[in-house]
């Protein structure tokens, strides 16, 4: 099978836009169709915001496949899987249903976190949930919003960025799949939710980011002034903080405040350890301009040990700015990193 990876080194001086997206995209990071168009930037698209509508299901297939190198993937089509897998996104009273074919040799399923399902859909060998190889089974995962109760109190909805894996590879709790790439990104919107301009999906699983080190971690990127949604995951065994340079959000459901008065904490920096998720939107270079911005886990031996990515902000042309090349350069030239050589294993 074609490896996936897209390496730093490949890409030459004077990278190109497109190129860069496709990196992007085959190492599963994804972003939307509307922005991928040459020279596109913060004025081809007016602010889309998620609309009220009737509750729908929404019906997919998604792939389980393995990939080069030992690692496993979801993907929406055949010989598409990456790792992480596609973002899966619905609304709040929407239904998602999964049709799971398990394209490998392993035992395998997908669990969902942040919604609502019967055991069957359950996606553990305790409620005999599960693929067996070559199976074909469909899960279906609901959404609600909130609601009042009787005594006045408010229930929580769905709405909130959310994540999905495996749960049956190699044990109870899928371990191994989830060590090997079985995992994604679900998203549940509220109507009124701004939409963004680009996604990428990072996962902190164990001492790496989405499977891979630097200076392995294809680049992620965004024009000037464009909406760049993160959606921050964590697996594993370890303990991580997620840090993005030079940008900061509301540590809420939407990483937007909601008035000048919001009292929500302003943060750059957030525990992201097993099992957890949160999510976030950016105007990319927002009060800093363009440029190339790191993300990675603020454990220090961690950063030392390869969890580290870049986000590259264009000009709003789609311009390479200034510098930018050179410190592209410098992440790669700084070498391939080797943390349990450098720490014993931890």
């Amino acid at each position: 099978m074609v490896d996936k990876r897209a390496r730093f080194g490949s890409v030459p001086r004077s990278v190109s836009r497109r190129s860069m997206l496709a990196g992007a995209a085959a190492a599963g990071f994804v972003v939307p169709a509307v922005m991928t168009g040459a020279g596109a930037g913060p004025a081809a698209a007016a602010p889309v915001r998620v609309t009220a509508a009737a509750p729908k299901i929404r019906r997919v297939t998604v792939y389980a496949e393995e990939l080069a190198g030992g690692q496993f993937g979801y993907g929406l089509k055949p010989g598409e899987a990456t790792v992480p897998g596609p973002i899966l996104e619905i609304v709040e009273g929407d239904t998602l249903e999964i049709t799971l074919v398990n394209n490998t040799d392993r035992r395998l399923s997908i669990h969902p976190h942040g919604v609502e399902y019967d055991t069957t859909s359950d996606g553990s060998p305790m409620n005999d949930s599960f693929n067996e190889p070559g199976e074909v089974r469909k899960y279906t995962w609901r959404t609600q919003g909130s609601v009042e109760a009787e005594d006045g109190r408010w229930l929580p909805g769905s709405a909130g960025y959310w994540h999905y894996h495996d749960h049956a590879m190699n044990g109870e709790h899928g371990t191994e799949g989830i060590r090997t790439g079985l995992y994604g990104a679900l998203i549940v919107r509220r109507p009124g939710d701004l939409l963004p301009q680009r996604q990428y999906t990072v996962v902190f699983n164990d001492m790496t980011i989405n499977n891979k080190m630097a200076p392995d971690i294809p680049v992620i990127e965004a024009n000037l002034g464009e909406r760049v949604e993160f959606i921050a995951i964590g697996h594993g065994n370890t303990f991580h903080t997620f840090h993005l340079h030079a940008h900061r959000w509301a540590e809420n459901r939407t990483g937007y405040l909601e008035g000048p008065n919001d009292p929500s904490r302003v943060i750059d920096n957030r525990d992201l350890n097993p099992g957890d998720s949160f999510g976030f939107q950016v105007e990319a270079g927002h009060g800093v301009g363009p440029g190339v911005w790191m993300y990675h886990c603020h454990v220090q031996f961690h950063a030392d040990g390869g969890m580290v990515g870049v986000f590259l902000v264009r000009n709003a042309d789609g311009s390479m700015p200034e510098g930018a090349q050179e410190a592209l350069d410098r992440y790669h030239d700084h070498g391939p990193h080797h943390p349990h050589q450098q720490h014993g294993g931890h």
